[in-house]
């Protein structure tokens, strides 16, 4: 098969991984990559449309994002990218854990062929997902956690873990009804974060938020009621789990009632909520000072 040996240039001699060169967009080799915008053949969905099983993988994309998925738990099986962005990888490339693993390498328009798209990002890694972290062990150690309701855009997700990875946020949890974090939109918006902060799922909506309580968390329910005490007088005790609703509808009233305490962001006069994303990063903000 053309374009199936690695070349002997000077950068791939100094790596941990293996080069193979790839000239023909159906090579069978880069097959975790294809149709990433497909609706029904993403290789990022745990199941496709119809029912059946589908590869379940982790993408990372550009540089920054794939030197965060080397470090995290979510260990990539292959790399598929530009000549130009393996050498701004090559410090990450040369590590040990990465060893033997394939960096495909194509041009441009190979990859445009592959992926379904022009990527101008020019590097991609793929890793298979792990066993996902129980909420007791996400919970262990941690003082500050948001909790996430009904939160089903990819991109809120994705901005929620960037600002918690910002903003010292120790865990994420997800109840009832949330989008897929590991997406791969989520992960691009998370510029990475995703991969590293801790997350679980709850199995039982809401009542295994007394999960938390048991753990001595405070559960802040954030709400844009007017009845509820400012945001600054409920993030004083030792242990907090901020819990935000859906944008629009906000927290379902079964969710507030399972709360601790609801707590509002002060804001000026007809404007009746923010951003979900927003939202939580003021609280994240409001809990580091």
């Amino acid at each position: 098969m053309a374009g199936s040996h690695s070349h002997p240039d000077g950068i791939t001699s100094e790596l941990a991984v293996t080069v193979i060169d790839i000239d023909d967009p159906a090579d069978p080799r880069v097959e975790d990559f294809r149709d990433l915008n497909s609706a029904d053949r993403r290789p990022d969905l745990p199941v496709l449309p119809g029912g059946t099983p589908g590869k379940s993988l982790v993408v990372a994309e550009g540089v920054l994002v794939a030197q965060r998925m080397v470090t995290s738990r979510f260990s990539p099986h292959a790399f598929l990218g530009v000549d130009k962005r393996l050498r701004e990888l090559a410090p990450t490339l040369s590590d040990e854990s990465v060893a033997g693993v394939p960096f495909y390498r194509a041009s441009a328009a190979v990859m445009a062929e592959v992926v379904g798209f022009h990527l101008n990002r020019g590097v991609l890694a793929v890793a298979r997902r792990p066993e996902p972290i129980a909420l007791t062990d996400v919970l262990a150690g941690a003082r500050t956690v948001a909790v996430l309701e009904g939160v089903n855009d990819h991109e809120n997700i994705g901005s929620i873990f960037r600002n918690a990875a910002g903003l010292g946020i120790d865990a994420v949890i997800f109840g009832g009804a949330c989008a897929d974090p590991l997406y791969r939109r989520s992960v691009r918006v998370s510029m990475g974060h995703v991969l590293l902060v801790p997350f679980a799922h709850v199995e039982s909506w809401p009542s295994d938020l007394e999960v938390l309580r048991d753990n001595n968390f405070r559960i802040i329910s954030l709400t844009p009621d007017e009845a509820a005490i400012p945001l600054s007088q409920a993030v004083d005790a030792e242990r907090v789990a901020f819990m935000v609703g859906a944008e629009g509808p906000g927290l379902s009233e079964t969710a507030m009632l399972a709360g601790d305490v609801r707590a509002r962001i002060p804001m000026t006069r007809g404007t009746d909520s923010l951003n979900v994303a927003t939202a939580a990063a003021l609280a994240f903000y409001e809990r580091a000072r």
